[in-house]
């Protein structure tokens, strides 16, 4: 059975942290903290950042620091990675590093992973070796990271704690864009956030998968799910497509199509703060997901933070 979505709708942020017009990162590192502060002013739920690795255009490598950072900053709003890239790294040094975060802010830190290389398969190569090798042994992983996190992992018949302890666990999710990532959410007793924004996939064709074969955990006793999206919101229609575009352009590979994927008006959602209310309405109850994390790629920082605070007002009359 379909669960029914919960209201009202939460809604997150998702930051690439991109390094937008001649900025440095130094300076895109500064907006993302904008960012966040900004999204805890107006009642999102979620500040996540990404992992990746030797892209000029994104500034953020390591989720950890800079989430640190940011927890300093702010005093509400959850933060976690979205994602950590899990092949690359040993499972007690990512417990490690989350429960430290946790420590320093309680209630407030989520451990997001996912699968992917976050880079070019040389740069994959420098930072861990065999990707691929680590991708085939992700299920070893994730069952080492559930098992630190819930305080019984061992190691050779020895025990071994993942410190320090915080006062509240991480909340694990597992990211991804495929029915692959929703079993391991479903086996390991994890979150699961499908990452609409990035698939070819519908989510009704892997939520309902990842729900049924949920196996509860004491992480997480219930199955819970979150959609990603991409939204551009203006105070127009056509002042929102023309920062869709913009982003676009910036954004899209040289040589990819420009013909819409038949899933077009669900990876990104174009329009002004009511119109954008209304389709994740719509989606919410497609779904069956009381939260969506935002992802918002407009080439202007000062405009992207606009289509954050729009949107909020459309829900909450921020």
């Amino acid at each position: 059975m379909q669960p029914l979505n919960l209201q009202p709708l939460n809604l997150s942020v998702l930051d690439l942290v991109p390094v937008f017009g001649g900025a440095d990162a130094s300076y895109a590192l500064g907006q993302a903290l904008e960012l966040a502060q900004a999204a805890e002013r107006l009642g999102y739920t979620r500040y996540w950042v990404a992992e990746h690795h030797d892209m000029p255009g994104l500034a953020c490598t390591s989720p950890e620091v800079l989430l640190a950072h940011i927890g300093a900053r702010t005093e509400r709003i959850r933060l976690g990675s979205g994602a950590l890239l899990l092949p690359h790294y040993k499972p007690l040094k990512v417990v490690e590093s989350f429960h430290l975060l946790a420590s320093l802010y309680p209630g407030r830190v989520d451990l997001g992973l996912g699968r992917a290389p976050g880079g070019s398969a040389h740069v994959s190569m420098a930072l861990s070796g065999n990707f691929l090798e680590n991708v085939r042994k992700l299920p070893e992983s994730l069952r080492g990271i559930t098992e630190l996190l819930q305080g019984n992992y061992e190691w050779e018949g020895e025990p071994v704690t993942a410190r320090p302890t915080p006062p509240v666990t991480p909340e694990p999710w597992m990211l991804g864009t495929n029915r692959k990532s929703a079993a391991y959410a479903a086996e390991f007793g994890t979150g699961y956030v499908f990452g609409q924004f990035m698939s070819d996939l519908a989510g009704e064709d892997v939520l309902p998968a990842y729900r049924e074969a949920f196996v509860p955990s004491r992480l997480c006793p219930e199955p819970r799910a979150i959609v990603a999206l991409g939204v551009v919101c203006a105070d127009t229609e056509d002042e929102a497509k023309q920062l869709a575009g913009a982003g676009d352009a910036l954004f899209r590979n040289e040589g990819d199509t420009l013909e819409p994927s038949p899933l077009a008006d669900r990876k990104l959602l174009v329009g002004t703060p009511n119109e954008v209310k209304a389709r994740l309405e719509q989606l919410s109850l497609l779904y069956g997901v009381d939260e969506f994390i935002i992802v918002t790629m407009i080439p202007d920082y000062r405009k992207r933070l606009r289509s954050y605070e729009l949107l909020a007002e459309a829900f909450w009359n921020a």
